[in-house]
């Protein structure tokens, strides 16, 4: 089973026991999170496909932080011709590693449920209000 889940700005798809690389996240390693903005979840072959609007609703995907780190850095050279003007700047970009432990769909009230508690709601007299008449 794979999710594709929106976290961070960015979307990714996700199998269980995945280690992904996200943007730094203020959490301790070996700390468990929930990730519950799952756009899409579907089996290997194709089976079964649940895609959201905009999210499956009761998915979520548990995670684990591994490591905090920083990336490779990256050097940035600016100059302007002929004005002997040149900055260099170096920059490392703070990440995440976090592990996928479990991929879940947890079912919520499905159409028909939620048909039925509405009828049963409708069913009900409602209270009446009484409105005070300025004098």
């Amino acid at each position: 089973m794979f999710a594709v889940v929106y976290f961070g700005g960015k979307q990714y798809k996700l199998r269980e026991k995945d280690e992904l690389d996200v943007e730094k996240l203020d959490l301790e390693p070996g700390k468990n999170f929930k990730i519950e903005d799952v756009l899409l979840m579907a089996e290997e072959n194709g089976s079964e496909v649940k895609i959201g609007m905009p999210f499956v609703s009761g998915a979520h995907v548990e995670c684990q932080i591994m490591e905090q780190g920083l990336g490779e850095k990256i050097r940035v050279f600016k100059f302007k011709a002929k004005k002997r003007y040149h900055r260099t700047q170096g920059h490392r970009q703070a990440f995440t590693t976090i592990k996928v432990l479990k991929i879940s769909a947890v079912e919520k009230k499905t159409a028909a449920v939620k048909e039925e508690n509405e009828e049963a709601s409708a069913k009900k007299p409602a209270a009446k209000k009484t409105a005070k008449k300025d004098e």
